[in-house]
C-alpha cells in the first residue's frame, strides 16, 4: 500500500510539473509597447505564467525558463490587448434598427451578443465597454465570458440606456425616467444587478433634477456615468452634473463646438481634483462611410460572420445591399468635414480621448471597427500613434478602475497581449490583421 501511495504521489507531482510547464510562455524578440507611453522596448521578452505576466525585460537581461513555451515575436510589435470603449454587442451591422429590435431579441443572449464578443476578441480587442443592451442578457454574456464558458472580449456592461422616455419598442433595453426618485430607483436596480457603468442618452430632455439624481445615485453606488454628447445642451448639463465620460463627436453638421461649451470643458479640465475629463469621439463610422459606400467589397470581409447563423448573415447583407440609400447616413457627408475640427477642439481643451467606435451600427462590424478608428485618428487627423494606442489601452483600463489588472504589459497584471507583424507606430493600419491574441494567458489566435 505504501508503495502504491509513493507511486501515486510521484505521478501527481509529475503531472503538476507538466501542467506548470504548459502554463509558462515566453514572448521573445519583439518590439514592446507597454502602454505607458515611453520608448518601445527592443528585443523584448515577456514571461507569462498562467493568467498573469511574470516578467518583462529584454533578451539581454531576462532569463527564459527552461520549461517555457517560447513564442518568437521577432519582427513584430507586441502591445497590450486593445480596448474599445463604445460597442453594442446586441447589434451587428444591420441597417434597420426597428426590424432588428423586433426580430432578434430571442437570439441576443445565446447567439448575437456572444458572436459580437468573439469577433472583438479575434480582432485584438481584449476588453470592451458595452453601452446599451438588455439587462439580463448583458450580465449573462459578460459572466459567461468571465467564467470561461464562451470565448470573447472581457465586457464591462451598462445594461439598458437611461433616458427620459424610451423609443417605442425598445423598452427592454431603454429605461425611461419619470422624476428624480424614479431615476434613483432605476440606477439602484442596475447597481443591484451588477452593471459596470451607467449609460445616459438624450439627457437634455430630462429635468436637471432628474439628470442630477441619476448621476448622483450612480456615483453613490460606485458607478461611473457615460453620456451622449450629440447636442450642445447634453454637454452643458453633463458638465454641470459631473458625468464621467462623453460619447461621440456630435452637433450634427455644425462646423465646431460653441465657444461657451469649449470654455466649460476647459474649466473642467483645469480642475485636476476631479481627474481627467474623458471623451470617446467615435468618428470612424462617420468618416469612412463614403469610402465604404463607394467600395462595397469592404463589406464582403467574412470576419464579421464569425458565430452568426447563415440566416442572420444573409439578413444583414440584404439590409446593407444599397449603402447609398441608408437613412442612417444621409447627413454624414455634411458631418464628415467637421470631425477633425471638433477632435482638435477637444484636444486643445485638455480632454483625454479614448478609442470607442459605436461598433455594431449599420455597416460597422465588431471585427473591423476598432482598428479603423485608430487609423482615422493617426492617418487622417494626425494624432500621435502612441497617444492613440494609449487611448486604446492605458486610459480605458484606468477609467474602468482596473488599471492594476490590465491595460499595460506589466508584471503582475493579466496577460492581455496582442502582436502584429511590423511596426505599428509607423503603420497603425497593421492592426487590421492582428497576428496573435492572448487573453488572461490563453492564446486565442
Amino acid at each position: 500500500m505504501k508503495g502504491y501511495l509513493l507511486v501515486l504521489f510521484m505521478f501527481l507531482s509529475i503531472a503538476e510539473i507538466v501542467s506548470q510547464e504548459n502554463e509558462i510562455k515566453a514572448l521573445v524578440g519583439g518590439t514592446l509597447i507597454d502602454g505607458y507611453g515611453s520608448d518601445p522596448i527592443k528585443n523584448s521578452v515577456v514571461i507569462i505564467e498562467g493568467e498573469k505576466i511574470k516578467e518583462v525585460g529584454t533578451m539581454d537581461n531576462t532569463q527564459i525558463p527552461e520549461n517555457a513555451e517560447v513564442i518568437s515575436t521577432e519582427g513584430m510589435t507586441v502591445l497590450p490587448g486593445l480596448w474599445d470603449m463604445h460597442v453594442h454587442t446586441m447589434i451587428n451591422g444591420h441597417a434597420d434598427y426597428t426590424y432588428w429590435d423586433k426580430t432578434y431579441p430571442p437570439l441576443f443572449k445565446d447567439v448575437i451578443m456572444p458572436a459580437s464578443a468573439h469577433q472583438l476578441l479575434m480582432a485584438g480587442v481584449t476588453s470592451a465597454r458595452d453601452l446599451g443592451g438588455p439587462l439580463e442578457e448583458s450580465i449573462a454574456v459578460r459572466d459567461a465570458i468571465n467564467n470561461g464558458e464562451i470565448p470573447g472580449t472581457t465586457l464591462y456592461v451598462s445594461g439598458p440606456f437611461i433616458q427620459k422616455k424610451p423609443y417605442p419598442g425598445t423598452e427592454d433595453f431603454r429605461w425611461g425616467v419619470n422624476g428624480a426618485e424614479d431615476g434613483r430607483k432605476k440606477i439602484r436596480k442596475l447597481a443591484d444587478a451588477g452593471v459596470d457603468c451607467i449609460k445616459i442618452v438624450d439627457q437634455d430632455q430630462m429635468t436637471i433634477e432628474e439628470f442630477k439624481a441619476v448621476v448622483d445615485e450612480a456615483h453613490k453606488n460606485g458607478l461611473k456615468v457615460v453620456a451622449h454628447s450629440h447636442r450642445p445642451e447634453e454637454i452643458r448639463t453633463g458638465l454641470e452634473v459631473s458625468v464621467d465620460c462623453f460619447e461621440h463627436t456630435g452637433l450634427s453638421s455644425a462646423p465646431r463646438y460653441p465657444d461657451d461649451v469649449i470654455e466649460m470643458i476647459k474649466e473642467r479640465t483645469a480642475d485636476m481634483s476631479q481627474g481627467p475629463l474623458f471623451w470617446c469621439p467615435t468618428v470612424e463610422g462617420l468618416y469612412n462611410y463614403e469610402y465604404v459606400r463607394d467600395n462595397r467589397e469592404k463589406l464582403d470581409n467574412t470576419s464579421w460572420h464569425l458565430g452568426l447563423p447563415d440566416s442572420v448573415i444573409t439578413d444583414i447583407k440584404n439590409s446593407i445591399a444599397h449603402p447609398d440609400r441608408l437613412p442612417y447616413f444621409q447627413l454624414t457627408p455634411s458631418r464628415k468635414p467637421t470631425l477633425e475640427t471638433k477632435i482638435k477642439q477637444l484636444l486643445d481643451a485638455g480632454v483625454v480621448l479614448m478609442i470607442g467606435t459605436d461598433s455594431g451600427i449599420p455597416m460597422k462590424f465588431h471585427s473591423q471597427s476598432t482598428w479603423n478608428e485608430l487609423d482615422v485618428w493617426v492617418n487622417e487627423f494626425g494624432i500621435d500613434p502612441m497617444y492613440a494606442i494609449r487611448g486604446a489601452t492605458y486610459w480605458p483600463a484606468l477609467w474602468m478602475g482596473v488599471a492594476d489588472e490590465v491595460g499595460t504589459v506589466t508584471p503582475g497584471k493579466y496577460a492581455d497581449i496582442i502582436a502584429v507583424d511590423g511596426d505599428v507606430l509607423r503603420y497603425i493600419s497593421l492592426l487590421q490583421d492582428v497576428d496573435m491574441v492572448i487573453k488572461h494567458g490563453k492564446r486565442y489566435k
